[in-house]
């Protein structure tokens, strides 16, 4: 996923409190041989090579075999190990939503930052054996990788499922959970191939997001692209332009583009500061679309499409209330 800066709900931590919560975490490693004070902690990148060497989003990195005090600095990443069966020590940012809620335990899963600002001092304290990034966290790698061995999870707007799958199977070989992987991204691929028959001949579909009052849109090979490219859904608007934030468009935008069905992202929803999508598109433009008249306006899970997106979880629930709309027999909405 592309990273850019966002409104997030406050991620914040008393940089004392969690270096005490991370040396609490990772105390196993007292019955080990003494190590160094925090602040003569080794560069990873001069530290002996050990383990294997893997290939990610910003170049390769050694990791060590199954690897046991692990840090996420991203969501998609730590839904996909959560697929995985993978436990991690630390975590970073204080809003954990659906299927990561298990991770608000903070005297479980200690934190480290937010996802855009991490703890140095308790990462150094923590001396974990791996850091992952990715999304929004991309931009701190350099930082990171200096203080442990660090890989970064990218997600490419163009190639989203492509990219999805790749960094399931490295989270996957990274910690000895290949045959999981490959169950997981079998049946997701399954899945997906019998979606596809259903989508392709049910209309076309425009992706709208909200939020503060405005609308963006987003067409094929955009951050939210994957349900053209990937679920088959033809585009009402094929020739947005791909970018990050979307183009900024309004009703008088989806009257005019028509589309079947109309999918909305809420981010106010998303990061837990109300949501108002339903009520800036009930209006006299929008209730004369096709969508709207047919009962097919549909508001994706905010928090999983927009925060979690790129995780596998997150794409097996996106393309799952994608297929429960289709295969609902719809109500025309009354004039």
């Amino acid at each position: 996923m592309s990273t850019s800066p966002r409104r997030f709900p406050p991620l914040l931590a008393a940089a004392g409190g969690v270096a005490v919560l991370g040396l609490a975490v990772f105390a196993l490693r007292a019955s080990r041989p003494s190590t160094p004070a925090p602040e003569a902690v080794v560069p990873a990148a001069t530290a002996p090579a050990a383990g294997r060497s893997f290939t990610h989003g910003q170049g390769s990195t050694v990791v060590a075999e199954h690897p046991k005090q692990v840090v996420v600095f991203d969501l998609a990443a730590l839904d996909t190990l959560d697929a995985l069966g993978v436990e991690v020590q630390g975590v970073a940012g204080e809003y954990f939503p659906g299927q990561l809620a298990k991770f608000a335990d903070a005297k479980k899963y200690p934190r480290f930052g937010t996802l855009f600002e991490p703890d140095y001092e308790a990462l150094n304290a923590a001396r974990p054996d791996l850091i992952i990034t990715g999304g929004r966290s991309s931009a701190r790698y350099s930082k990171l990788k200096d203080i442990a061995p660090t890989i970064d999870q990218p997600t490419d707007d163009a190639h989203y499922l492509e990219t999805v799958k790749a960094n399931t199977e490295r989270l996957a070989a990274v910690f000895g959970k290949q045959e999981k992987g490959r169950a997981l991204l079998e049946d997701l691929d399954r899945s997906i191939a019998t979606l596809k028959q259903t989508t392709a001949t049910r209309g076309r579909g425009l992706i709208i997001l909200t939020t503060g009052g405005r609308m963006s849109a987003y067409g094929p090979g955009s951050r939210f692209g994957v349900l053209h490219e990937g679920f088959g859904i033809p585009s009402a608007a094929p020739t947005l332009k791909a970018s990050l934030h979307g183009e900024a468009v309004g009703s008088e935008f989806i009257l005019e583009t028509n589309p079947d069905w109309l999918f909305v992202i809420d981010r106010d929803a998303a990061i837990g500061e109300g949501g108002g999508a339903q009520r800036l598109l009930d209006n006299e433009l929008v209730r004369q679309t096709t969508a709207w008249k047919q009962g097919q306006v549909v508001y994706l899970e905010p928090a999983n499409t927009y925060l979690i997106g790129g995780g596998i979880q997150s794409m097996r629930r996106l393309m799952e209330q994608i297929a429960d709309v289709y295969a609902q027999p719809r109500q025309p909405t009354a004039p």
